[in-house]
């Protein structure tokens, strides 16, 4: 679906308060995803904060309520995405955020939509079966922010940008993914695919038991090697974006991507520790995502 790279409206800002409220979520959620936002250009960067807070509310919406009380609270934070781009946004800073990014820039409803979709899949216990499954999840959770950000940096090469795009926050997705096995099993999840969980003969009783066998390593490191072919995909796309916030973007891609590394370094135990990338070490990061767009046009 063709979404057209609109020239940024650096000159309007939404209410400082609401700014401020979207960019603590952000900071707070997502460090990586925080980092990045700080090189795009003011404007942009407001519309970005919004964009994640929103998604965030969803996600929060399914993780911290059971039950029906879940079902309810997605249902009314897809009503309140309705609203915000049908222009009447509720009294929340999300809220009025939103409205106000998507009445500047092109972002997709479409892509809400999607995202509304995957969110369900968590709420109703999704079981996945095989790879497909998986790689559906990822594009509906986290693929299709790749199409809601796009329009807000601007971008050349159409269609096939925005595939990388996706193909990126899948990526990024099934980084999560793999780094919190022992937090989402807490919450009754698996996203690990039947048929590879079979593959590798690891069976639901060692996951649950949290006990890293040969087996699960190698599943760990086919999964990671999945990944970073996916970065290695999304990352091609990254200088057909415009201006400066495709440092950003290539700085989260690099973060996110340690994550991995830090996850091998630890032996792939992701029951008892969460790999994570240092603040430092991100830092180090940015010399080389600087480097690696800064021959693309401006």
């Amino acid at each position: 679906m063709p979404y057209p790279a609109f020239p940024s409206p650096t000159d309007s800002r939404p209410p400082a308060a609401v700014a401020r409220h979207c960019w603590e979520v952000t900071r707070q959620h997502s460090r990586t995803f925080s980092l990045g936002s700080r090189f795009f250009p003011a404007g942009q960067r407001e519309a970005v904060w919004a964009v994640y807070a929103a998604c965030r509310a969803g996600d929060d919406s399914v993780d911290e309520c059971h039950g029906d009380e879940a079902k309810q609270a997605l249902a009314a934070w897809w009503a309140r995405v309705q609203a915000a781009f049908a222009g009447r946004p509720g009294p929340h800073p999300i809220d009025t955020a939103l409205a106000w990014a998507v009445s500047h820039w092109p972002i997709p409803l479409a892509a809400f939509e999607e995202l509304h979709e995957g969110l369900r899949m968590d709420l109703e216990g999704y079981h996945y079966r095989d790879l497909d499954d998986l790689t559906l999840y990822c594009r509906r959770v986290a693929g299709v922010v790749g199409f809601m950000i796009a329009p807000i940096c601007g971008y050349d090469g159409g269609e096939r940008t925005l595939a990388r795009a996706l193909r990126l926050g899948q990526a990024m997705q099934l980084t999560n993914i793999l780094r919190d096995v022992g937090e989402d099993l807490e919450r009754g999840r698996v996203y690990l695919p039947e048929t590879l969980l079979r593959e590798y003969g690891v069976t639901r009783a060692v996951l649950e038991a949290g006990t890293v066998t040969p087996g699960y390593r190698a599943l760990m490191r086919h999964l990671s090697a999945l990944a970073r072919a996916w970065y290695a995909e999304g990352r091609a796309g990254i200088p057909c974006l415009r201006g400066r916030a495709r440092i950003g973007v290539q700085a989260a891609a690099r973060a996110y991507e340690g994550i991995l590394d830090d996850l091998a370094r630890g032996d792939f135990d992701n029951f008892r520790r969460r790999a994570h990338v240092s603040g430092p070490r991100k830092l180090l990061m940015l010399p080389q995502a600087w480097w690696e767009v800064r021959g693309a046009p401006p």
